[in-house]
């Protein structure tokens, strides 16, 4: 399988299989390259113009390295290995987790999160419209191609405070933590970083 780059100012490059390129060129993931991160700021500090596409394509980089890392049998951590089923495919939760970071802000709206109240219907916010995303038709076929389950991504892009379908075991957890938890999830390390360069 061929790998893309794509150069990025934080991370240096970016690695993509082909296949994940497929999501990167899907319309509602092309739609974050005009959203911007840090909504209207750009207007007062001229160079916060970073937009949440680069991000999420941060952020898909960041939960690759954490899991690698937490994967490692050389390093894996006796409470972790406990977790993970003796029959488990860490390449397909690998992948499973990529994804989920990648699209993990594609619910997004212009003006970040002070538009949602008026421009979502009640009872909406950015991470049910990432589910739906994520569940749409026009993606369902990009993860039947990658051999990815729609569900544990949207499963692990918005963590179990917003997916209320199902309960998560704990091996989904810490993936979702990886992504959206509060005190060292991936998304608030990039966008910390990207940020503090504006």
């Amino acid at each position: 399988m061929s790998n893309q780059e794509i150069r990025d100012p934080i991370h240096n490059f970016i690695r993509l299989e082909t296949e994940e390129m497929r999501v990167l060129d899907c319309g509602p993931f092309q739609r974050l390259r005009h959203i911007h991160q840090l909504a209207l700021t750009y207007l007062l500090y001229p160079s916060a113009t970073h937009r949440r596409f680069e991000h999420s394509l941060g952020v898909m980089e960041l939960a690759s390295r954490v899991y690698d890392v937490i994967t490692d049998p050389d390093n894996i951590h006796e409470s972790v290995r406990s977790i993970i089923p003796r029959k488990f495919d860490l390449e397909y939760w690998r992948r499973a987790l990529r994804m989920a970071a990648l699209c993990h802000d594609l619910g997004h709206l212009p003006f970040s999160h002070a538009a949602e109240r008026d421009l979502l219907p009640a009872g909406w916010d950015h991470e049910r419209l990432t589910l739906e995303l994520i569940r749409s038709g026009e993606m369902e076929p990009i993860w039947t191609a990658m051999k990815v389950n729609s569900e544990d991504v949207a499963k692990l892009a918005v963590g179990p405070k917003h997916y209320k379908d199902s309960r998560f075991d704990d091996w989904e957890a810490i993936l979702s933590e990886i992504i959206v938890g509060d005190a060292f999830g991936v998304d608030r390390m990039d966008y910390l970083l990207r940020d503090s360069i504006t």
